[in-house]
């Protein structure tokens, strides 16, 4: 195993040429002309001028247009009764949660993650002798863990701008209520999330290229609509999942109570999104711009089930030690990985038909990538945070495997 720091010359040479093939991809999994050319100026500043890691802060110019409303109408009673809602659920992360707890990232008796989430022993199979429940095992499940939780970190300050924007932007002054309790939420997110991986994983990632290409392209959109759509149903849709996830699977007492408390919050946001996108779809768009929404939506759908590698965490540990090629398919085989993905679309595809994205003639697209299984299933107005809760709770521990690749469901 060889740590980046130590990578020679040539492996460095090798590995950036990699990371360049890999932009380069995203050519060729984005099929429609126009989403492309709306993504490529992002893409070239995250994959191509790494703006995200280059430890400074990043400047996201962004054009649009605040929404005054001067008779203050309460014009939409479903946002008025989140807003209700909203207030009587804030939560103080320094009261809420127990920050005197012990955590130890790699503790085999409380672990962060489950053995099976990454199943580390296949790795053997390219030649990295990593046994279960070894140090290096423990190490390796510390880091999947620290990115995983680094991007929640970075996603949510992505949302935080974001819901500050949509807030100006919004034409309901009901939903300018709930979008400022939004942007508290979301700062509170940024806090918890930021303390918990300083102060008790002591291990912080640089976003991921993926995840900065997206967050751009929303900023610099001066349409709020496609703000909220990335950001708000989108972006949060693949949080939720992830979020339900780890907080399924984690045994780390403090982690599963801080999730809770963000899993509600986010309950409402994504509640918030459908309900305003799809009034604002119904009366607001022509058929032209609402097919344009309709092909985003989709494909960044696909990069956001395909693209999220973990780069990060390969380029520090295993760089130099195996291909990208061979991490990559590590990645997507992974058990949580593939539970992780069908969590995320359980979250993402009914909201999309709700809003009127995924209608008769993008279903056949949806069903060619394996999606439109999860149609059916209910969306961000039928299950409140509480409910969503209850159903991780009542769902069976993922399956206790061998050292193979074991599904988790």
């Amino acid at each position: 195993m060889t740590d980046s720091m130590n990578l020679s010359t040539t492996e460095r040479l090798r590995g950036q040429v990699d990371a360049y093939k890999e932009a380069a991809s995203i050519l060729t999994e984005v099929r429609n002309p126009a989403v492309l050319l709306s993504l490529l100026p992002s893409a070239a500043r995250g994959f191509l001028v790494k703006r995200g890691k280059q430890g400074v802060p990043t400047l996201m110019r962004s054009g649009h247009e605040a929404y005054f409303d001067w008779t203050y109408t309460e014009d939409m009673p479903q946002m008025r009764d989140l807003y209700r809602r909203a207030k009587q659920n804030q939560w103080d992360a320094e009261v809420a949660l127990d920050w005197s707890t012990d955590v130890d990232p790699e503790n085999p008796e409380v672990p962060l993650l489950p053995y099976e989430f990454f199943a580390s022993e296949r790795m053997r199979d390219v030649g990295i002798d990593i046994r279960r429940g070894s140090r290096e095992d423990l190490r390796l499940r510390h880091d999947i863990s620290s990115w995983m939780l680094s991007q929640f970190l970075h996603g949510e300050q992505g949302a935080l701008h974001a819901a500050a924007q949509v807030t100006e932007c919004v034409q309901w002054m009901d939903g300018k209520f709930y979008g400022a309790t939004q942007v508290m939420d979301e700062a509170r997110h940024v806090e918890v999330f930021h303390g918990y991986l300083t102060k008790k994983l002591n291990k912080l990632y640089d976003i991921n290229d993926n995840l900065f290409t997206i967050i751009d392209a929303l900023m610099h959109d001066d349409r709020w609509d496609m703000k909220f759509l990335g950001m708000q149903i989108m972006i949060e849709g693949l949080a939720l999942g992830a979020f339900g996830l780890f907080y399924k699977v984690t045994q780390e007492p403090l982690l599963k109570e801080l999730l809770k408390y963000v899993i509600q919050d986010e309950a409402r946001h994504v509640h918030y999104g459908v309900i305003a996108l799809r009034e604002h779809y119904k009366i607001a768009l022509s058929s032209k711009e609402l097919e344009e929404r309709q092909d985003w939506a989709f494909e960044v759908a696909l990069l956001m089930r395909n693209r999220f590698m973990a780069h990060e965490v390969y380029e520090e540990r295993f760089q130099g030690a195996l291909s990208r090629k061979q991490w990559n398919e590590l990645v997507l085989s992974a058990p949580g990985m593939t539970e992780f993905r069908q969590t995320m679309f359980e979250r993402l595809v009914p909201n999309l038909r709700f809003i009127g994205l995924l209608d008769r003639r993008m279903e056949h697209h949806y069903a060619q990538a394996g999606l439109l299984k999860y149609a059916g299933g209910k969306d961000a107005s039928q299950l409140t945070g509480d409910e969503m809760l209850a159903d991780l709770d009542a769902r069976p521990m993922p399956m206790v495997g061998d050292t193979t690749v074991t599904a988790f469901h």
